[in-house]
């Protein structure tokens, strides 16, 4: 089953939130707008995201509160937050916004395709992560197989080092038959 990437919108502001939505249309991204900080914390219990697109300025809790909340916690640390504001007066709030652990920080108005690029690159970069998760498992999974079965050879070459017992022979032949098909002994 393949995951398909999301994008979570934090702005307090709707017609922001249509703004991002339109901006992202036609990326391979599932767009999850919510209006506050609360409820990104919220979502962000019940979904992954591929990238975050956060307000620096909101009522209540603020997007660099915000950040500091996602950044605390084990399993959302990890995903990156491109800041978004309208207040470009003060380079001191840029650099607010990366120490809470923004990847980027845009002043409004910004480039919709410069947007679109930068989630693009995070979108592929989760898809990466999860098809490199699948192949770890997969890999491990194969380890585990081979070592059962080096294990069943490892016993039927024990088993028929003494070929003076039928019984020890059959029980040889019977785990090299299971080896060859894959499956593990009774």
């Amino acid at each position: 089953m393949t995951q398909v990437a999301k994008a979570l919108l934090v702005d307090d502001r709707r017609e922001n939130l249509m703004a991002l939505e339109a901006i992202l249309q036609g990326l391979p991204v599932q767009s999850v707008a919510v209006e506050s900080g609360e409820a990104a914390l919220k979502q962000l219990l019940v979904d992954d995201f591929a990238v975050i697109l956060l307000d620096a300025q909101m009522p209540d809790m603020d997007g660099f509160e915000t950040a500091s909340h996602i950044k605390r916690r084990e399993r959302t640390r990890h995903v990156p937050i491109i800041f978004l504001t309208a207040a470009d007066r003060d380079a001191q709030l840029a650099l607010r916004g990366y120490a809470a652990g923004a990847v980027d920080y845009l002043t409004k108005p910004f480039d919709p395709w410069v947007l679109r690029a930068k989630v693009s690159v995070f979108v592929e970069l989760w898809t990466k992560t999860r098809q490199l998760a699948a192949q770890s498992e997969t890999v491990r999974e194969r380890d585990a197989q081979w070592r059962l079965l080096t294990d069943a050879v490892d016993e039927a070459t024990t088993l028929l080092r003494n070929v003076d017992d039928p019984e020890a022979h059959a029980r040889a032949v019977a785990l090299l038959e299971q080896a060859r098909w894959g499956t593990t002994p009774d």
